[in-house]
């Protein structure tokens, strides 16, 4: 494949021994993608230099900063409006990648509302000529399915894909996929989170990517709900979730993994959008059979202080970092965090 050389960067190298910080974009600029600006501020291995929202974008190669874009993205609505750097459009991921030339890798903090969405930014990339890494935090198995169709034209363009790299489908499926080792058999892989927000407006896009779980609720009902219609059904719940047995991508990663069929994972659990503490803590078990024929149970679970930002932005980055030694090696395509280990981001 030709490389369009406008918007295809190279991915930061070694000099002199010393490695270059990893250039990141961050995509969508909510609750998540304002978390992940301040997750990057704290790493030395990484740069924030590129982000949009659904009306502008921001580019600076020598590195942006999170409070001022915050401040930008509150007070105007746009990362746009950010003096400088902030560009108004239309367009704004297709205009990003294109000025946008030094960027080895973006981490998609974006809705996945509808359910055909992400499969729709990485064919965008595809078609820009765009190479590099892509990392998604998405949950519904149909639309990591939706991405693994994609997986010979993200080889063919020179893109190394991980999908499924936040909590759960994420850092839960990897505690599972290593936990699994202990066993000849696994029986069930059973997924718990607690979620504990103080404002649920904070993160609007995945409270209604939680809706759409509910019994009753479809992907098309919950992104068409207007923000008054989300304040009543949160005030007829007082302000609780309870999801059961949820389309959740974990099932199918671990199936491709080769460690169980997907009809023995469940995921579930309880978001609170009114209180930051916990209502329970998240945590996955694995039971199964050893080799000696013994039937036991392993537990992972997570500090209750972590938060759901925490816990997503950082193994998303754990995994940019590993999808990047990848592409340095010249292996693309697309992988999933229950195939690859995430890479601590000093």
């Amino acid at each position: 494949m030709v490389e369009n050389t406008a918007v295809a960067p190279a991915i930061a190298s070694s000099s002199a021994g010393h490695a270059s910080p990893i250039r990141v974009g961050v995509l969508g600029f909510g609750g998540l993608g304002q978390a992940a600006s301040r997750v990057l501020a704290l790493k030395q291995e990484m740069r924030w230099v590129a982000a949009a929202d659904q009306k502008g974008f921001v580019y600076n190669p020598a590195g942006l900063n999170p409070q001022d874009c915050i401040t930008a993205y509150h007070a105007q609505g746009s990362l746009g409006y950010l003096e400088a750097t902030g560009t108004l459009s239309s367009d704004s991921i297709q205009d990003l990648m294109t000025k946008a030339s030094q960027v080895d890798g973006y981490f998609l903090a974006l809705p996945n509302l509808p359910n055909t969405f992400m499969a729709s930014v990485a064919k965008q990339f595809i078609q820009a000529g765009w190479r590099g890494v892509l990392v998604d935090a998405i949950k519904r198995t149909s639309a990591v399915e939706q991405l693994l169709e994609l997986s010979d034209e993200l080889r063919s363009a020179g893109i190394t894909y991980m999908t499924g790299c936040g909590a759960t489908p994420g850092l839960l499926t990897a505690a599972a996929a290593l936990a699994a080792q202990s066993y000849s058999e696994i029986h069930q892989v059973k997924i718990t989170f607690g979620v504990g927000i103080a404002n649920w407006e904070a993160y609007r896009a995945t409270i209604r990517e939680d809706i759409a779980h509910l019994p009753g609720y479809s992907v098309e009902q919950a992104r068409a709900m207007t923000d008054a219609e989300v304040e009543a059904l949160l005030d007829r719940t007082n302000g609780i979730l309870t999801l059961e047995s949820m389309e959740h991508a974990d099932d199918v990663m671990l199936e491709l993994a080769g460690i169980c069929d997907r009809d023995r994972v469940s995921v579930g659990g309880v978001v609170d959008t009114r209180n930051p503490k916990k209502p329970l803590s998240t945590n996955v078990q694995i039971t199964g059979r050893t080799f000696e024929g013994k039937i036991s149970t392993h537990t992972f679970t997570l500090g209750d202080e972590t938060s759901m930002a925490a816990n997503v932005c950082g193994p998303a980055f754990g995994y940019l970092k590993a999808g990047v030694e990848l592409h340095r090696r010249g292996i693309y395509g697309i992988f999933t965090s229950a195939e690859v280990m995430p890479k601590f981001v000093r």
